[in-house]
């Protein structure tokens, strides 16, 4: 390179002398006349001296300009004169005397490589170069070297850089000259796009441009400039095609290589031949390249997303695919895409969110498959012909099997199919939360707690699981107060006139068996229960996993228990003491069965009732101490054994002679009235201790001693009235007695009977005779065992009889009120037409705030129990509740005879039912008659002693004596809520009964 050689500063060229300038300058322009003459047309163009140097003595050692195109070009001979005649050329020479191709080339290397050097330390170590090579022996002809010889014409100074740079120049063009300059170009693709571009030069470190077809460079451009060696290049086939071949040409400027030079020849005898490089534009190399025909193929790729994550049951599956090309284009044969199948398989139903893999484990369930028709990248949706079957996650596996496509499979690069449980290619079908309920008690009591085991599961499938869990859901179940008295029928919707006694959840985790909360059963009746799953009450994320909302049937069988309805029976035995041969008589008064009871026969699932109450008199018992609650009754003697309809109402026994009560020996007698009970009413046994129910045979020619026998109310809630009762015996009472009744407490159960100072004490009751005596009522407020004291005076104020502290049944319990709403009734049984009747709710418990009561009555006309809008004759004025109490009805005159029931209807302040009444219940049946029954002939009674002012006991007190032989028969009555009387004979000499009945029932109505 000419930037190697050695430079000094350019010293100024020697002038000629004046003569000769003018001499040369004068032969010139003769020389052109001449050779404008000669060659006609042909332009002539006189040489120059061009960079160099001149001696003294008008020698050069430089360059010539040709002034033909402006080239330096250099003396190849040294024998002959200077160019400054026409010079003509440049021709392309390849030999040149005697000159070997290696030293053309090498001649035609130094002159391209430094022969146009400003330089003239450059161009006199060409000058000097050319004719050690064209001129060899003239140049070393000196005795001398040709190199010091010739470098003398230049300045000393100047010398020493020359010689530098010709040995730099012979150095370089031994190792660089050729004698035939080379370009090949050879293309090799390692794929269908990726490929490598070989270029080998001759000699090595040539350069060119080289373009390419359908392929491009690293850096991306279709053409650069390179030299020889390995060039990466990557395929760009045009988009569709089935195959195309890379193409690669290249073109280099070879100037100065190889075994040719341009020469110039100056005319005349002695010209002088000049030499340049050969020009660039005639010496170029190219060469092109074309690789093989490429057959092309490419690779699909499918991803996709459900069209919904969640899919309802009976719904078709969707999926949107988005088809990529991840390698090459879509093929397109003919203009038109080819088609490629798409295939889809809808896994599932699983219960959870399967695990992602690459493929789907082994037996997994198929629910359908699909295919989508694909002719290009693009967005594909799948036709939806798989309907989902059942609850699951159903997850979608895509695939392209290359072996499926034929003659069009060449085109594929490999099968496809993307991954297994993806969650976005996952739809969901929501389960659906059922269950199967059992009430837990089939028979229950009032005040019981009632609860159902529900089996749940889930009917369209499987109960889906997340994150390894069964998807918790909430079953809400309410417990209904059947309104009426018989099992509820099957029905979808919930009867209107149902009540809701209490509503609670189970959670379940998961299909199993599971157990409600209680409800309290607070009265008698059938109560069923109903389950639903409500999407509502659901956790947010829960929701979207559940079909619908869902609901049981209401009156299930199998969900319904019988509260069963407590029978209460009081009896009012007329005689307490009988002589040997006498007949004992009683009244007993039958409340508690439903209106109904004796006429359902059963369902199959629920027994009939049971119609017989049993009547049996056990006696003789030497003492009274025997008659007590825990009387064995399997070893006690029998007397007599009665029987009547189980059903409401006032039984005569003991009044004919099929059911005569006739002892025969003297002692204690007691009658026992038992209910062995049903599926709709609860069993009831009397008590042999019930000091009511007793009488006495005394041995013949004996006295009755006075005596009392006290029974207190057993039970009482914290606000209730509650009081005492004694029956008072004996043949000879004194004149002027009286009792007095004393109240203790209320004490802690477990603090023993205590009775020191009483917080109630009874007016002194006058005691004319024997008989059943009350001692008015008491409340307390706070919860404990009232202990009773009954003390009979004389005149003088004498003790004739008194009660011991904590004597049996002279204990009162009383209790806090319940929590839960308590509403219990009593209506008026019977009543003449035109005669007011009215209902009586007894409230306990619990009253919200605002809570109102309202008392209904519905008028039957036929012999089923109906309590509709129909049937209604009669709406109350509204009772605001202002806590646990007695409330009492309008009274209602009704307008024919008749069966009437009421229904009592209890609203909290926002008017929701808090308990409603069932139709037909115990208690609630009022009867309209034409007229009242036949008195019959009275007789003539004893007085009854009334005891306790008026403030009786719903079952009133009434007592009378009789006459007879061994003394005075005590008559008692409790309030009555009569129903049905039995039929049957009574003796003239017992009509005085019916007079002492007829008083009694004015008393229960009072």
């Amino acid at each position: 390179m000419s930037g190697s050689l050695a430079h000094t500063s350019q010293p100024e060229a020697a002038p000629l002398r004046t003569g000769v300038r003018r001499w040369l300058s004068a032969l010139l322009a003769l020389l052109v006349i001449a050779g404008s003459f000669a060659f006609g047309t042909q332009p002539a163009h006189a040489g120059s001296e061009g960079v160099g140097y001149w001696t003294s003595d008008g020698a050069f050692l430089g360059a010539y300009n040709t002034d033909v195109d402006g080239r330096q070009a250099y003396c190849a001979d040294l024998d002959s004169a200077a160019p400054y005649g026409n010079t003509s050329g440049p021709g392309r020479i390849t030999s040149l005397d005697s000159l070997s191709r290696q030293q053309l080339a090498e001649l035609n290397y130094v002159l391209d490589r430094w022969g146009q050097s400003s330089d003239p330390n450059v161009t006199a170590a060409v000058a000097l170069h050319v004719w050690s090579v064209a001129s060899a022996g003239r140049y070393n002809s000196h005795g001398m070297s040709g190199d010091d010889y010739y470098v003398a014409r230049a300045p000393a100074s100047e010398r020493g850089t020359i010689l530098a740079n010709l040995a730099t120049m012979r150095q370089e063009a031994v190792v660089n000259a050729v004698t035939d300059p080379s370009l090949s170009l050879s293309i090799e693709m390692a794929d269908q796009y990726a490929g490598t571009l070989t270029v080998t030069t001759h000699p090595a470190g040539l350069t060119g441009s080289a373009a390419l077809s359908d392929a491009v460079f690293a850096d991306g451009s279709p053409s650069r400039t390179i030299g020889a060696g390995a060039h990466p290049i990557t395929g760009t086939p045009a988009d569709g095609v089935p195959s195309y071949r890379v193409g690669a040409s290249m073109s280099i400027d070879a100037a100065g290589h190889g075994a040719a030079l341009d020469l110039y020849v100056t005319p005349g005898g002695g010209k002088q031949r000049l030499i340049a490089a050969v020009a660039g534009s005639s010496t170029g190399l190219s060469a092109s390249a074309e690789s093989p025909l490429i057959e092309l193929d490419f690779q699909p790729e499918i991803t996709t997303q459900v069209a919904s994550g969640f899919v309802t049951e009976g719904d078709a599956f969707v999926d949107g695919l988005t088809v990529s090309v991840s390698k090459g284009t879509w093929i397109h044969l003919d203009g038109a895409p080819i088609e490629l199948t798409a295939t889809g398989t809808l896994y599932g139903p699983f219960d959870e969110q399967p695990a992602e893999a690459d493929t789907p484990p082994a037996g997994a369930p198929v629910a359908g498959v699909e295919t989508v028709t694909l002719t290009g990248a693009g967005s594909y949706t799948s036709p939806g012909t798989i309907v989902a079957p059942e609850s699951g996650f159903y997850t979608w596996v895509w695939s392209i099997d290359k072996t499926a496509h034929g003659e069009h499979a060449k085109y594929l690069t490999d099968s496809f199919t993307d991954r297994f449980g993806q969650v976005f290619e996952t739809s969901v079908v929501p389960f659906q939360p059922v269950a199967v309920s059992k009430a837990d008690q089939h028979l229950a009591v009032p005040g019981d707690a009632l609860t159902d085991t529900i089996t749940v599961s889930s009917s369209n499938g499987a109960w889906l699981k997340k994150d390894g869990a069964h998807i918790p859901v909430v079953f809400e179940g309410t417990a209904y107060q059947v309104p009426d008295t018989l099992p509820p029928a099957q029905n979808n919707g919930i009867d209107p006139n149902a009540v809701p006694l209490g509503t609670v959840t189970v959670t379940a985790d998961g299909p199993g068996v599971y157990t409600s909360p209680s409800v309290i059963a607070p009265t008698g009746g059938f109560v069923t229960w109903v389950w639903e799953v409500k999407k509502s009450s659901q956790p947010e994320w829960v929701r979207d996993y559940l079909a619908n909302d869902w609901q049981d049937e209401y009156g299930i069988t199998f969900e319904t228990t019988s509260v069963r309805w407590p029978v209460t029976v009081t009896s009012l035995m007329r005689e307490y003491n009988v002589h040997p041969g006498g007949r004992a008589f009683d009244v007993i008064t039958v409340t508690g069965f439903p209106a109904n009871h004796g006429d359902f026969t059963g369902d199959g699932y629920w027994t009939a009732d049971v119609d017989e109450l049993h009547h049996t008199v056990y006696g003789p018992f030497a003492t009274d101490t025997e008659l007590t609650d825990d009387l064995d009754l399997t070893t006690a003697p029998v007397l007599a054994e009665l029987m009547t309809p189980a059903r409401n109402g006032v039984y005569k026994l003991g009044y004919t002679d099929e059911d005569k009560i006739a002892p025969t020996e003297p002692g204690f007698y007691v009658l026992v009235t038992t209910f062995a009970g049903d599926d709709r009413v609860q069993p009831y046994a009397s008590s042999p201790g019930d000091a009511l129910e007793r009488f006495y045979v005394p041995p013949t020619g004996t006295d009755i001693p006075v005596t009392v026998v006290t029974q207190a109310t057993p039970e009482a809630f914290v606000g209730e009235p509650f009081s005492d009762t004694a029956l008072v015996q004996g043949t000879k009472i004194p004149d002027g007695s009286y009792l007095v009744f004393r109240a203790y407490g209320p004490h802690p159960a477990d603090a023993g009977a205590v009775c020191e100072v009483p917080f109630y004490e009874s007016e002194e009751i006058p005691v004319t005779q024997a008989g059943v005596y009350r001692s008015g009522t008491t409340t307390v407020d706070t919860a404990g065992n009232v202990y009773w004291v009954e003390s009979l005076y004389n005149a003088d104020g004498d003790v004739i009889a008194e009660g011991v502290c904590g004597a049996p049944g002279e204990t009162t319990v009383v209790k806090e009120q319940p929590e839960d709403l308590i509403v219990k009734t009593n209506a008026v049984a019977t009543v003449q037409l035109g005669d007011p009747a009215h209902d009586v709710a007894t409230v306990t418990g619990t009253v919200p705030d605002g809570a109102r009561l309202v008392f209904e009555a519905y008028r039957q006309d036929s012999d089923t129990a109906t309590c509709t809008p129909e049937e209604l004759v009669f709406t109350s004025t509204t009772i605001d509740l202002d806590g646990p109490g007695e409330y009492r009805s309008d009274d209602v005159i009704f307008d024919r005879v008749g069966t009437y029931y009421w229904v009592e209807t209890v609203t909290d302040g926002d008017g929701t039912i808090q308990h409603r009444g069932v139709c037909d219940a115990p208690d609630e049946t009022t009867t309209v008659t034409d007229a009242p029954e036949e008195p019959g002939k009275p007789g003539t009674p004893g007085e009854l002693a009334h005891t306790g002012g008026g403030d009786w006991w719903p079952l009133g007190l009434a007592g009378g004596l009789i006459a007879a032989v061994t003394g005075g028969v005590l008559l008692f009555g409790r309030r009555l809520a009569i129903a049905r009387d039995r039929a049957g004979y009574v003796r003239d000499e017992d009509l005085s009964f019916e007079e002492f009945k007829a008083q009694f029932e004015g008393a229960k109505e009072d």
